[in-house]
């Protein structure tokens, strides 16, 4: 296993459930483990000054677990080369801060991830680089949003919370127009959903804690690119900034992936089922779901998306303290931030992940409830919400 991270070439002909299980998964050539090992290490023996085995040398700079999940993401995504970090806002760090220098211009959505936001609004704005917000779902607004020193436009689709769809593709129009690079957070839909790359994004993002991971015992972040250049300056600003994924969660988003598209399956069809009965209950006054006709998104999601995703947001009648009741007395839908894994999660956006953009562009309506639904029996998911809905 070498850190070159280009073998996803090998697997073009195959279908992605095939890719997810065996693309970086090298049988081990000591033993034939048939999983990569946690190379739990932090240096390597040399042969000589100078003579890497296979290119490792200290694991802030490669491991061959990390290079294992890198190969497997570059793969799933399309892409020309993929890197593990710490985190998911690890990753957005050092894409902008390699993008990036004083003065730049970023376009960001009008709904995005708290974090995102607070990186962009509190840490990146500090270093001199401005920002504008625009309604990234219409492509004239993106374009209006920019100047002559926009270097980025970033996207969130499906969004967060408010499960708003971007045309990719429209967008990307835009950015190859304006000569700025399109970044898509591709978090909420998975690879398996949604590949950004091939409608012409140039940087994917992942939360891998969330989907990637699937089961709520890992953090990492990802950036996969189509250009190898753009790919060896990150993977330099990786190594200069040190933000990168450990081995043991290396690992265990390894193993993750492998489930990734029947795992997506099941959480697209128990959202469905979800977001249907939520359309039709009397205490909800509005569904935020991609896959019902209604969406203003819901003909471009069924365009460029598999599936609609586990992701369905909703409106309550009675305000704020009415939202978080409901969050309260849900009992199966377990009350947390994240998303993802495999166990339903429920929360509060304005006062839980997106507290950060209160009284922002980006604020988040006091009445919505999130959920990530999660892959258990469809029939006890509805329960536990019409119960809470009371």
């Amino acid at each position: 296993m070498s850190n070159t991270h280009n073998s996803q070439n090998a697997h073009g002909d195959h279908g992605f459930e095939t890719v997810a299980i065996h693309a970086g998964n090298t049988a081990d050539p000591l033993t034939g483990a048939v999983v990569p090992p946690i190379y739990q290490v932090s240096t390597y023996k040399q042969d000589g000054v100078g003579g890497l085995r296979g290119g490792y040398e200290y694991s802030r700079s490669a491991n061959p677990t990390r290079t294992a999940l890198e190969e497997n993401l570059a793969a799933l995504e399309g892409g020309r080369r993929g890197l593990a970090f710490a985190s998911g806002l690890a990753a957005e760090d050092c894409l902008l801060r390699t993008l990036l220098s004083p003065g730049d211009h970023v376009v960001i959505p009008n709904d995005a991830y708290g974090g995102t936001f607070r990186l962009f609004a509190k840490v990146v704005s500090r270093w001199g680089v401005e920002w504008s917000v625009a309604d990234t779902s219409d492509p004239a607004s993106v374009r209006a949003a920019l100047t002559p020193k926009t270097k980025v436009i970033w996207v969130e689709t499906p969004s967060n919370p408010l499960l708003g769809i971007t045309d990719i593709a429209a967008v990307a129009q835009v950015a190859r127009e304006a000569g700025a690079r399109l970044v898509v957070d591709n978090t909420f839909a998975s690879p398996y959903l949604q590949q950004p790359l091939a409608l012409g994004a140039d940087v994917v993002v992942h939360s891998l804690t969330k989907y990637m991971g699937g089961h709520s015992d890992v953090v990492g972040g990802a950036l996969i690119v189509a250009d190898p250049a753009l790919g060896d300056e990150l993977a330099y600003h990786q190594n200069a900034m040190g933000a990168v994924a450990g081995p043991m969660d290396a690992w265990l988003v390894l193993r993750g992936i492998k489930t990734l598209p029947v795992r997506m399956d099941r959480h697209s069809e128990n959202a469905a089922k979800v977001a249907d009965m939520l359309s039709r209950h009397a205490r909800v006054t509005r569904v935020l779901y991609p896959g019902l006709p209604e969406h203003p998104g819901h003909e471009i999601a069924a365009k460029q998306m598999k599936a609609f995703g586990g992701m369905v947001s909703f409106q309550v009648e009675g305000g704020e303290e009415a939202a978080v009741a409901v969050c309260n007395r849900a009992k199966l839908f377990t009350l947390g931030e994240s998303l993802g894994g495999v166990e339903s999660l429920i929360e509060h956006p304005g006062r839980m992940t997106h507290a950060s953009v209160a009284g922002s562009a980006l604020e988040v309506p006091a009445d919505l409830v999130r959920l990530s639904v999660g892959i258990e029996s469809a029939d006890d998911l509805l329960a536990d919400l019409q119960q809470a809905l009371g």
